[in-house]
């Protein structure tokens, strides 16, 4: 092999196993092996030096070299450049191990789900604070002090060193605020986080969520308020859903009823989640007390009324089947991620 040939061979295993990873070995290698200076141009000074027979041979051995370089920095320079561009296009803040997507709370799907329900027909959405004075959660809804209707909710008391404050026992405290400051018609619900001084259980809480509705107007009868209730009991449960009133007592209301729908398990036909009686109840209600009228300065000759009010998550327990009320506030989740709603 004469010299020029092994030269070639040489630039050839260097062009070949020349690493190229960025744009800075890129342009290295183009300056050696393509550039004004490269490396390759004293090649063909010395065809001069080669036999005559050879030249054409070795000639074309250079050439095939210059080509190889060629190719290989197109080859790379193409590379780099859509590597570049996708590079650009890469959210560089997002976490580097990806992560499942999260599910609503179940409390907050029914929560939703029951606001869109009223809304259909025309209620709007109340809020208020949690900690209220004695006339919002009390005196203003028909409790007279040493009444022993107040016995009835276990009050969290909170010291202020003022007026007598409280963590609200029930969203009632809302509609209060809500007719104080609007004229008739009112149609609107309250939902919102409620306590009570209880021992928790699967079956009571100290905290939980409780709506609330209210509707004022002219010649609004109880009627208005079983069709009502028979409709947002069909659509919640379904259209066969079938209701029942029994009477019941309220300081706020007269006359109250508690309100029964056919269970969701059995269809009515009885079972254990029913005690075999077809019934489950779900909310109470009844027609607004006119005393409750005139605390908010409503004439009770001129206008009537009706209201209603429902646990979020006994609401949850008949749509989810889940009786134990402590797992709706204890974080896991393996029971969280169960949940999927379009609410």
């Amino acid at each position: 092999m004469s010299a020029i040939q092994s030269k070639i061979k040489t630039f050839l295993d260097e062009i070949q196993n020349t690493e190229i990873n960025d744009s800075t070995s890129l342009e290295a290698f183009r300056i050696r092996f393509l550039g004004s200076k490269n490396v390759l141009k004293p090649l063909f000074g010395e065809l001069k030096n080669v036999p005559s027979e050879d030249k054409k041979s070795v000639g074309l051995q250079i050439n095939a070299l210059k080509d190889k370089a060629q190719a290989l920095f197109d080859q790379y320079k193409e590379a780099l450049s859509s590597q570049e561009e996708k590079s650009e296009n890469i959210d560089f803040s997002r976490p580097g191990e990806p992560f499942e997507i999260g599910a609503r709370h179940p409390i907050s799907i029914i929560r939703n789900e029951i606001i869109s329900i009223f809304e259909r027909i025309g209620f709007g959405v109340s809020e208020g604070p949690e900690v209220e004075d004695d006339w919002h959660n009390f005196s203003a809804l028909n409790f007279p002090e040493e009444h022993p209707a107040r016995d009835m909710q276990d009050t969290f008391f909170v010291e202020t060193g003022e007026r007598e404050m409280a963590l609200r026992t029930h969203t009632s405290s809302v509609q209060v605020r809500v007719m104080e400051s609007s004229t008739p018609p009112i149609r609107t619900i309250s939902p919102g986080r409620v306590y009570r001084n209880e021992a928790i259980s699967a079956r009571a809480h100290c905290f939980f969520h409780q709506v609330e509705g209210l509707y004022i107007d002219e010649e609004v009868s109880f009627a208005d308020l079983k069709q009502t209730i028979l409709y947002f009991a069909q659509e919640m449960f379904g259209k066969k859903t079938k209701i029942r009133l029994r009477p019941s007592y309220f300081p706020f209301t007269e006359p109250s009823a508690e309100v029964d729908v056919s269970c969701t398990i059995c269809k009515g036909d009885g079972c254990n989640v029913c005690k075999h009686t077809g019934w489950l109840e779900i909310l109470g209600c009844g027609m607004v007390d006119p005393e409750v009228l005139k605390a908010s300065n409503i004439d009770p000759t001129k206008f009537s009324g009706f209201a209603f009010g429902m646990g979020i998550e006994r609401i949850a327990q008949l749509k989810y089947r889940v009786n134990d009320l402590r797992m709706y506030s204890e974080n896991d989740v393996r029971f969280l991620k169960q949940f999927k709603s379009a609410f």
